[in-house]
């Protein structure tokens, strides 16, 4: 239950610079420098951590499964090693890929950015467990051994690598349209604690107590550069009552933003008669 009255903070974070379409007037959401910043850093360390998984699976076949009698203990650490590397570097590129997402327009490099993580898992893993089911010199029981240990370690490194609900730069434009469609501004509240933003500082959920006290306030950019997601529509909707706004559909946006462009369409056909008719 909420007690007294948080204190609001504004964010410190660098509001990114503002990108508006000439064809829909609507903002396209940019992630703040920061974040930037951090997806990249982030990115650089997946990269390592996932060269390095590599390395250990290159070492594995032909530094211990090439040589007889193969060393099944080496053999199960650098498999644990290897999965280790390639979940750490997968969350890693999960998290840069929350920070900066990519855009949809290009469907074949969203695909390949958002589950890059299970690839290299896959590279990291089939080969070594192909090579262990051919292997010579092991016995069935060493085989199974392996292969099981593999199995237990490959498939949450895979998982952790796959992302079936990526985010996206139009997804986070369309959350940020909707937001300053009902409030006006691109301005939301979070916690600490929380995992998503609100809508208002009066808002209920906002105000239940968190280890700080504070309710901090930015631009949805800023918001999602501290690990802040849009919150569900039944949130949406219910906080837009509770802030005294009128809540206004993601249909309903998109519809004025297909108005807009509308419009932008007839100015430009417009102008480009008048421009004719003064010439001739």
């Amino acid at each position: 239950m909420a007690t007294e009255k948080k204190k609001v903070v504004k964010s410190s974070a660098a509001v990114p610079e503002a990108k508006t379409s000439s064809k829909t007037k609507g903002a396209t959401w940019a992630p703040t420098p920061e974040a930037k910043r951090k997806a990249v850093t982030f990115r650089w360390i997946a990269a390592v951590l996932w060269a390095l998984a590599i390395a250990g699976e290159a070492y594995a076949i032909f530094g211990v499964l090439a040589n007889a009698p193969v060393n099944m203990t080496l053999l199960i650490v650098l498999i644990v090693v290897i999965g280790a590397l390639a979940i750490v570097g997968n969350l890693l590129w999960r998290k840069a890929n929350q920070l900066d997402p990519a855009s949809e327009k290009d469907k074949f490099r969203f695909w390949v950015q958002n589950q890059l993580g299970a690839i290299i898992t896959m590279i990291a893993f089939l080969p070594l467990v192909v090579l262990i089911l051919v292997n010579k010199d092991m016995d069935p029981k060493q085989k199974t051994i392996a292969t099981v240990i593999a199995a237990i370690v490959a498939i949450p490194a895979f998982i952790t690598g796959a992302e079936l609900n990526s985010n996206s730069v139009e997804q986070m434009s369309a959350e940020q349209q909707q937001i300053i469609a009902i409030t006006g501004v691109d301005e939301v509240f979070w916690t600490k604690s929380g995992k998503v933003y609100h809508l208002c500082q009066d808002a209920h959920y906002v105000n239940i107590d968190s280890a700080d006290g504070e309710i901090t306030k930015g631009s949805i950019a800023q918001a999602n550069a501290e690990g802040k997601r849009a919150p569900a529509q039944q949130t949406i909707k219910t906080e837009s009552n509770q802030c005294g706004f009128t809540y206004v559909t993601p249909e309903e946006v998109r519809q004025q933003l297909l108005d807009d462009t509308d419009d932008v369409t007839d100015d430009a056909t417009d102008d480009e008669v008048e421009e004719t008719e003064s010439e001739g």
